[in-house]
C-alpha cells in the first residue's frame, strides 16, 4: 500500500491554551496511538491533504523534526461543525509483524453485459474492511464485472485471498446487476445466431399478416 509522508513536531503542551495557539496558526494537533506511550505531535493542516480529501487508503510516515520516522494509519479526525478545519487527527502505529484492521476502496474493473441490456449496477460495498500484516495491504480490491449479467452478483467469498481477512460474512453482496422494466434477459446458452433466428421468424410472420390483409 501507499504511503503518504507528514512531517511534524512532537509538542510537549498539550493543554487548551497551547492547542488553541497551534489551530490559529494553522497546525493540527495529533496523537499517535499504539505504541509504549502515546506520541503528542502537530503537524501543518496542508499536511493533510493528500491523506484526507480523497476515496483511496494510505498508511502514513510520521516525520518529525528530530529525525524520528513513525508508521501508521490515520484511526480518527474531527473537523469544526462549521468551517470544516481540522481539529484533531488520531493515528495507530504500525508494526510489521502486528495485524491491523482497515476499509479498502472497492474498484470495478470492465463493462457489465447485465448493465448494457438494461440492467442496473448496484455497487453495495464501496469499502471493505479486512485485517492484515501492513506488508499485506491492497491499495484497492479490483473486481472484475466484465461477465455481470442481469440477476448476477458478485460477493465476497470471490475475493478471499490467504494475504488478508475480510470481515464480511462471505454472503455479503459486493456489486450486482438487477432488472428493470426495458431490460432484455439474455441466457448463457442463447448465442447471437439464435436470436437473429427468431428476428427473422417474427419478420416473416410480419410479412404474411400483410399480405393477408392486401
Amino acid at each position: 500500500m501507499k504511503s503518504i509522508t507528514i512531517k511534524g513536531s512532537e509538542r510537549e503542551s498539550v493543554g487548551k491554551k497551547a492547542t488553541k495557539a497551534l489551530r490559529n496558526a494553522g497546525k493540527v494537533p495529533c496523537v499517535v496511538y499504539g505504541g509504549e506511550k502515546p506520541l503528542h505531535l502537530t503537524a501543518h493542516e496542508l499536511e493533510f491533504r493528500d491523506l484526507v480529501y480523497t476515496p483511496n487508503a494510505h498508511t502514513v510516515v510520521i516525520e518529525l523534526d528530530n529525525g524520528e520516522k513513525v508508521d501508521a494509519i490515520m484511526q480518527d479526525i474531527q473537523f469544526h461543525p462549521v468551517s470544516d478545519r481540522i481539529l484533531h487527527v488520531d493515528f495507530y502505529q504500525l508494526f510489521k509483524d502486528k495485524e491491523i484492521t482497515m476499509d479498502i476502496p472497492v474498484r470495478l474493473q470492465g463493462n457489465s453485459p447485465g448493465v448494457r441490456n438494461g440492467g442496473r449496477l448496484l455497487f453495495r460495498k464501496r469499502k471493505l474492511a479486512l485485517k492484515a500484516l501492513p506488508a499485506n495491504l491492497p491499495d484497492f480490491f479490483d473486481v472484475d464485472i466484465s461477465k455481470l449479467k442481469i440477476g448476477d452478483n458478485i460477493l465476497v467469498e470471490s475475493l478471499l485471498n490467504d494475504d488478508f481477512t475480510i470481515l464480511h460474512p462471505d454472503s455479503t453482496v459486493v456489486v450486482q446487476v438487477k432488472t428493470q422494466r426495458a431490460a432484455v434477459v439474455v441466457s448463457d446458452d442463447e448465442d447471437e445466431e439464435g436470436v437473429e433466428g427468431e428476428e427473422a421468424t417474427a419478420e416473416g410472420a410480419e410479412a404474411t399478416a400483410e399480405g393477408a390483409e392486401s
